[in-house]
């Protein structure tokens, strides 16, 4: 028999007798515990938990899981999670002109390296529409002017809702978006920018920092917000450059860096991995 995996996270006020309720359910219920992570965040006094398990019992469905579950978060004042860990998660990538980050999300969803499906990537520009065809993807061009800004993000909503999207991912997607949009994909939408210091904005940045001789480069994937660029982060990464390297080289690392923190910020995700503490998240990897 083929076991049915499941994930729970869950956080609440930390008090003794969370890990023994939560266990002595899953014993309950005929589940084995497989990986469990926790966290005590001790100066707000909260708790944070994941625990993924199993079970061989073809009965102990998700729907019976959660009814079951129910009593314990009660008892605790748990936010909670139960989510079958088999499921991939449907994504909805978009981008702009530069397909490095999209390149990437692409080769590891179909190569396994995602447990992910996706469902469609949307785009600004027509420009990459071959990378999408190249692994069957539905490819939606959304021009966006200042004037069709709100047509442009209703259309985009509706295929996120049509398509039953879990996750949108912004790789190096160039539009701002609206605060009412942000809004509606709070905690499910991922956005990926190159952070280095000092920082640089605009055009062009790394080689704005060649040209200021700049000795590491870097990238944060973090979730959207209305406040730009400062949304929780789930994940950064760095590379080292020396003043030998063109402003093409350093652009290569700076792209390198970019895909690595945009994937594993999207797998840590996708897994259930992160859970968000007001401006800061809490991440088992």
């Amino acid at each position: 028999m083929t076991a049915s995996r499941f994930v729970l996270t869950l956080t609440c006020p930390d008090r003794p007798g969370i890990v023994h309720a939560v266990s002595t359910f899953l014993l309950g219920n005929g589940c084995t515990i497989t990986e469990s992570q926790q966290f005590s965040e001790r100066e707000a006094g909260k708790f944070f938990m994941r625990v993924e398990f199993e079970t061989l019992d073809p009965l102990t469905t998700i729907d019976r899981l959660r009814d079951g579950f129910r009593g314990v978060p009660e008892q605790f004042s748990m936010e909670w999670r139960l989510l079958d860990a088999t499921r991939p998660q449907r994504i909805l990538i978009m981008v702009s002109r530069f397909g490095h980050c999209l390149n990437d999300l692409l080769f590891r969803a179909f190569n396994s390296g995602l447990n992910v499906e996706v469902s469609a990537v949307v785009s600004n520009h027509t420009d990459l529409s071959y990378l999408a065809e190249t692994y069957g993807v539905a490819y939606h061009h959304i021009p966006v002017t200042p004037e069709t800004k709100p047509a442009a993000e209703k259309e985009l909503l509706d295929l996120v809702e049509d398509l039953g999207v879990d996750l949108v991912v912004l790789a190096r997607y160039m539009q701002i978006l609206s605060p009412e949009l942000c809004k509606q994909l709070e905690g499910r939408a991922i956005n990926i920018h190159h952070s280095m210091l000092p920082s640089f904005k605009g055009a062009r940045p790394y080689y704005q920092a060649h040209s200021r001789g700049v000795k590491f480069v870097g990238a944060t994937a973090h979730y959207v917000t209305p406040d730009l660029d400062e949304g929780p982060i789930i994940e950064q990464e760095v590379a080292r450059v020396d003043h030998s390297m063109t402003a093409a080289e350093v652009t290569t690392f700076g792209r390198d860096v970019e895909c690595l923190a945009l994937s594993r910020a999207v797998r840590w995700h996708t897994e259930n991995r992160v859970l968000l503490d007001g401006n800061r998240t809490v991440v088992f990897p």
